[in-house]
């Protein structure tokens, strides 16, 4: 497509676009399990998806008997407010409700943050194999991203406080951290806020909480009475099980989270899903059954990966990312051969790294038992590959 302007020649309208727009690689999610089913010609009944980190239980029954009975409003708008979710989410941390901004899932707050608090000139910080939305959001508004080295896989919370600049509005905090599972104790954190300037908006983003043993959990909702430059992000599509219908929410001062209110769309967050999350915060046990299922499963694939001999970072997720002996690509297409989905994390710059999330029992138990067919044939392939290019010296069929 093109078109005529004043006369000076053709020009392509995509051009017109700033080129921090341009330049964008968009957000590539797990493989659905839908997708596998018509390349693979496979029964979608055969197939596990271990690659986005969601809760193989699903969501609370309390939570599904909830957003059930919403669907008898699907034809009229969502409360704009979220008024009745706010007041829950008031009343399980003990904020106000002016502190809360609710998301099209935890990334719409993410992109919220940085469409108020960054700009063409500005920069945000964040860790080397940290969650890929956040260069993402900051090149969406033409913002600089300064990405600190990790050590041990985990974020250098000291040289990410040298790293802000003059310049810096926002520095990105996963704890634990997405796609490495690593978890930061929360006196390094609380001392990071306690040094960085009180201009700079912190980010910490606490998607996996609900994961985490009570003795490592940060009391980082008490922070916010000290630090009025952080914005604490949750969400419901993990432990609560419910990422198709999309909640998320901050918490923040009020000052921070009036600014993220004026941008965010009225209706971002659905009518079912609002429904949902109300009912899923008074399922208390249903989380706690999450939490041990999760506890289980991390312990099953870990036991079967250091009998397969395969290294593996420890992890406070419901994930568990594993370093791949050979080739990683031809690992991953053996696993979806077999039915199994897993997460390549090359864009994460861990090219020899597969992420797996925690399932039921069966679904670890396939899934290990497919990754060591599919190691085995990816060590058969430096063996096979010279028998055939022989064979093909001598002319014979191969």
């Amino acid at each position: 497509m093109s078109l005529q302007f004043n006369g000076f020649g053709l020009m392509n309208l995509c051009d017109l676009a700033p080129e921090y727009i341009r330049a964008i690689s968009p957000y590539r999610p797990g493989k659905p399990i839908s997708e596998l089913a018509r390349e693979m010609n496979m029964d979608e009944r055969a197939i596990i998806k271990l690659a986005s980190n969601e809760n193989p239980l699903g969501p609370s029954p309390l939570a599904l008997e909830a957003m059930s009975r919403a669907l008898d409003q699907v034809a009229l708008y969502p409360d704009g407010s979220g008024f009745e979710l706010k007041a829950a989410l008031s009343q399980r941390y003990g904020v106000s409700s002016d502190q809360i901004v609710l998301g099209n899932g935890s990334n719409d707050v993410l992109e919220l943050a940085a469409r108020v608090f960054l700009k063409p000139g500005a920069s945000a910080v964040f860790s080397q194999h940290a969650f890929a939305v956040y260069p993402l959001v900051t090149q969406a508004v033409g913002a600089s991203g300064i990405a600190i080295r990790a050590i041990n896989y985990g974020h250098d919370l000291d040289a990410m406080l040298h790293a802000v600049m003059p310049e810096t509005r926002m520095v990105f905090i996963a704890n634990p951290n997405n796609p490495t599972g690593t978890l930061l104790a929360a006196q390094d954190v609380l001392r990071f806020l306690e040094r960085v300037s009180p201009d700079v908006l912190v980010v910490l983003d606490e998607a996996y909480n609900e994961y985490l043993p009570t003795a490592v959990k940060a009391d980082s909702i008490a922070w916010l009475k000290r630090f009025p430059n952080l914005l604490i992000t949750r969400t419901f599509s993990k432990a609560y099980g419910m990422a198709g219908v999309r909640v998320g929410f901050g918490l923040a001062h009020p000052d921070v989270s009036g600014l993220m209110n004026r941008v965010r769309q009225p209706f971002n967050v659905n009518s079912i899903g609002l429904a949902g999350a109300v009912a899923a915060l008074k399922d208390e046990e249903f989380v706690k059954r999450s939490y041990a299922l999760n506890q289980a499963g991390m312990l099953q694939i870990t036991t079967g990966l250091r009998q397969l001999g395969i290294e593996y970072i420890p992890s406070y997720g419901n994930f568990l990312s594993f370093r791949v002996p050979g080739d990683v690509k031809a690992v991953n297409e053996s696993l979806l051969e077999q039915g199994v989905i897993v997460r390549p994390i090359g864009i994460y710059e861990m090219p020899e790294h597969l992420r797996v999330t925690v399932g039921l029992e069966s679904e670890n138990q396939k899934f290990l038992k497919s990754l060591e067919i599919a190691l085995d044939a990816a060590r058969d392939i430096p063996r096979i590959v010279p028998a055939m290019r022989a064979e093909m010296v001598r002319g014979e069929s191969v």
